[in-house]
């Protein structure tokens, strides 16, 4: 990892007021840092925020001693990038470069203050944002992956820490690149590995080891009480936990892979309002995450919920992964729904190696210049098509259907079928899958022309959902087909109170709800009002909405 030409300097164009300064005296305490003294190694938790008033810090090298960014962080600027919000751990080493004091403030105490000044919240954020990005663009992270493609753990690992906008460096198991970092880490080349620093390796990887090593996993006291959990971090799951923050209630957001659901796959949203030019349903999202951290919503994945109960005192209690069990005193169901599986023989021998559920960035890659199938008729599987259609040989829509104008929004079918890198085909469906390691040839069939076999390296199934809805234990109301009935059809006067007092459901896994982004966003920001009246009615709730 060479060092970076970017001045840290320049990401902090505003400087904090005079009175921002004060309040961090106030709330926290003057420190010093003698020349090179470590200021915070590589994984130690991110739970101090240092403003800068002599002397300057730099971002070191994960591997080595020397520099990793050519600007560093002098008087009138501060420590600190996203990690922070969530207490994180920090992905990089910081140094002191020469004798250097600063405010430092806890983290519980800095989320206040931000919590209370606007405009000092709105400067970090900022600043903290713009870190971020720059860490994801630009490999700035300790981070390390060496051989995705070829090992399904580290593949998996890549997948998880792309998803959820982790910094990380991605190498090809034979690549000279990846023969340096095994020779700076002081491990075996030609090995896959995922390595976190210089010298720890994370064996057997997952992506629940990785969560646990940069502090994203939960971590609650076992008889720590919440306002609200969330189940479900999509859109709506998103959107009620910036609510809940915002309004004071302590509120836990419970995710199985990676914040943002199906939207987060979306390669491009370009009807959600405010965005004209379109925006990635990951990056949708992912502004929305940020805001509930902010206001203290807390974060926890990848974790599934496995089982609810409805305690004696009146507690609802979530079972994670067969074994912790979290409890709160209201509930939010925002599961939405999971892709429906195909019938197709071998389909789970080829997932990751073939086979995706969603399109973004990293699927792309992997089927660059290579044939594309996608598989479905609705908004996912149009703007998969379209993004795809970029770096593929060709792109082959596959639709059980004789139209695209009772499932697609008409700018994005017209656009597909003027497209000369798209072909649509109706009335059809994939019977087969064929090669030995990878996709090779995908086999089709229609009434008219039978069965047919097409080159393609790459699958991607985005036909049709089901609720995910098994985890409930039977405590709510659901339609034939599966989905959560809530407000009039099950005598409630609350729009999203299913038919257990306590239990509110939002999004696509709600019955009778509008399959999009901004109805899942409006839906879990409404909730959260029908949460509090529920909690002010058994005297439990704090917060004024």
């Amino acid at each position: 990892m060479e060092s970076i030409g970017l001045d840290l300097r320049q990401m902090q164009r505003t400087p904090l007021h005079p009175a921002h300064v004060e309040a961090l005296r106030i709330a926290g305490r003057e420190v010093a840092f003698a020349g090179g003294e470590i200021v915070a190694a590589i994984g130690d938790p991110m739970d101090r925020f240092f403003y800068v008033l002599e002397g300057e810090i730099e971002i070191v090298h994960p591997y080595s001693s020397g520099r990793l960014l050519a600007g560093t962080i002098g008087p009138t600027q501060f420590t600190g990038e996203i990690a922070f919000l969530c207490g994180g751990v920090n992905g990089v080493p910081m140094r002191a470069t020469s004798d250097t004091r600063a405010i430092s403030v806890e983290r519980d105490a800095m989320l206040r203050l931000m919590a209370e000044i606007p405009e000092l919240s709105d400067i970090v954020i900022s600043v903290y944002t713009a870190r971020r990005r720059l860490m994801i663009d630009e490999g700035v992270t300790g981070l390390t992956l060496i051989g995705a493609d070829r090992d399904d753990g580290v593949s998996r690992v890549e997948e998880f820490a792309r998803r959820n906008r982790i910094p990380v460096r991605s190498f090809d198991l034979i690549c000279p690149q990846a023969a340096a970092i095994a020779a700076e880490c002081g491990i075996e080349s030609g090995i896959p590995a995922v390595v976190f620093g210089q010298n720890h390796v994370i064996e057997a990887p997952t992506p629940r080891k990785l969560a646990q090593r940069l502090g994203l996993d939960l971590r609650a006291d076992p008889d720590e009480i919440f306002d609200l959990v969330i189940v479900g971090g999509g859109p709506a799951g998103v959107a009620a936990g910036v609510y809940a923050g915002a309004e004071g209630l302590r509120a836990l957001v419970i995710e199985d892979l990676a914040v943002g659901g199906q939207a987060g796959a979306s390669s491009r949203i370009e009807n959600y309002m405010g965005f004209p030019t379109g925006i990635t349903g990951a990056d949708l999202v992912w502004r929305g995450e940020v805001q509930a951290m902010k206001f203290g919503t807390r974060f926890a994945l990848p974790r599934r919920v496995r089982r609810l109960e409805r305690r004696g005192d009146r507690l609802f209690c979530v079972t994670l992964d067969c074994t912790t069990e979290i409890c709160a005193r209201a509930l939010v169901v925002a599961t939405g729904v999971r892709n429906r599986r195909l019938p197709v023989p071998r389909l789970d021998d080829f997932l990751g190696r073939g086979v995706y559920y969603a399109a973004t960035e990293l699927e792309a890659r992997r089927c660059r210049n290579i044939g594309a199938i996608v598989v479905g008729g609705g908004n996912s599987a149009g703007q998969a098509a379209m993004f795809l259609s970029r770096t593929a040989h060709h792109v082959e829509v596959v639709v059980r259907g004789q139209t695209l104008a009772t499932s697609m929004s008409e700018y994005l079918s017209s656009r597909l079928s003027v497209d000369p890198r798209i072909t649509v085909h109706f009335g059809s469906s994939v019977v087969a899958l064929h090669g030995n390691e990878r996709i090779e040839q995908v086999e089709l069939e229609d009434a008219a022309a039978g069965r047919r076999r097409i080159p393609a390296s790459a699958v991607f199934v985005m036909a049709g959902a089901q609720p995910d809805c098994d985890w409930l234990s039977g405590l709510v109301a659901l339609d034939n087909a599966g989905y959560i009935l809530t407000g009039a059809a099950v005598g409630q006067s609350a729009n999203f109170e299913t038919s257990h007092p306590g239990i509110f459901a939002v999004g696509d896994v709600r019955a009778g709800s509008v399959k999009r982004v901004a109805s899942a966003v409006g839906e879990g920001s409404v909730v959260i009002s029908e949460v509090w009246n529920y909690l002010s009615k058994r005297g439990e709730a704090d917060a004024r909405p």
